[in-house]
């Protein structure tokens, strides 16, 4: 795997094409980075030419300059096309990145040949009384955590709170990738799911915790004309839990 570096907004992004072929783009999801996606790579450069890029803000990519939005995201997609004179392509988004992608399918259709979306983020979760007694319970943690903690300023106080009981990605980021994670975690990419003209193949696992399955009923609604199939057993990382059954459906879908 050969990186290379392109800049876009300012900002350093590292990237790898690989293979021949028409042009099939894959996004990593959120806290991921090329590595993660190399399996699809792989199979996929022997009939396609294959890129992959760090995300703004993960792997070897430069942060962002300002805290970004999903749709931010899909701007610098958009300028990666337009630096590698990709006019059109195939496009696979896992978890986050199918999220991107749903706003760039919908914004710039004449982009997309078909459209694989794996995991995707997109949908807000469902919430019930479990939720919001989590939400109100976490407030009064914290509440209770940064007035006792009397020995250190507020700022402080805070910033070791959410580094205690924050969620993962939350405690994984730092400075502007942390703004950006709350702010991307609270978009929801709903409306643009009707727009999608592209042929849609939706990809999720059985058992994914992070993005459920009933989030993908709501794709399958959504966008017209799509397809679902779920992979017994897998998880959000559906496509490397049951990467024999991922690389047969994908090949039966675009070929």
């Amino acid at each position: 795997m050969q990186r290379k570096k392109i800049n876009i907004f300012d900002s350093d992004i590292s990237y790898i094409e690989e293979g021949e072929g028409s042009p099939l783009v894959i996004l990593h999801g959120w806290g991921a980075y090329i590595e993660t996606v190399m399996p699809m790579v792989n199979f996929l450069k022997e009939n396609y030419k294959v890129y992959a890029y760090d995300a703004p803000g993960f792997g070897q990519s430069d942060d962002p300059k300002k805290v970004l939005s999903t749709k931010d995201y899909s701007d610098y997609l958009l300028e990666f096309l337009k630096k590698k004179n990709i006019d059109k392509g195939t496009f696979i988004g896992h978890s986050f990145g199918g999220k991107t992608l749903t706003i760039f399918a919908a914004e710039h259709p004449e982009f997309v040949d078909k459209l694989i979306l794996v995991d995707a983020s997109g949908v807000l979760p469902k919430r019930g009384i479990d939720y919001y007694f989590k939400v109100y319970s976490f407030k009064f943690l914290k509440f209770i955590y940064t007035k006792l903690n009397i020995f250190k300023n507020k700022e402080d106080r805070i910033k070791d709170f959410y580094s205690r009981f924050g969620s993962d990605d939350y405690k994984d980021s730092q400075g502007i990738m942390r703004k950006t994670f709350v702010k991307v975690v609270n978009e929801s990419t709903l409306d643009y799911f009707p727009k999608i003209k592209a042929e849609t193949l939706l990809i999720w696992g059985e058992n994914d915790q992070d993005t459920p399955v009933y989030m993908a009923e709501v794709f399958e609604k959504e966008i017209k004309g799509s397809g679902l199939v779920i992979l017994k057993g897998a998880g959000h990382y559906s496509y490397l839990d049951d990467f024999y059954t991922f690389s047969k459906v994908v090949n039966s879908f675009l070929s």
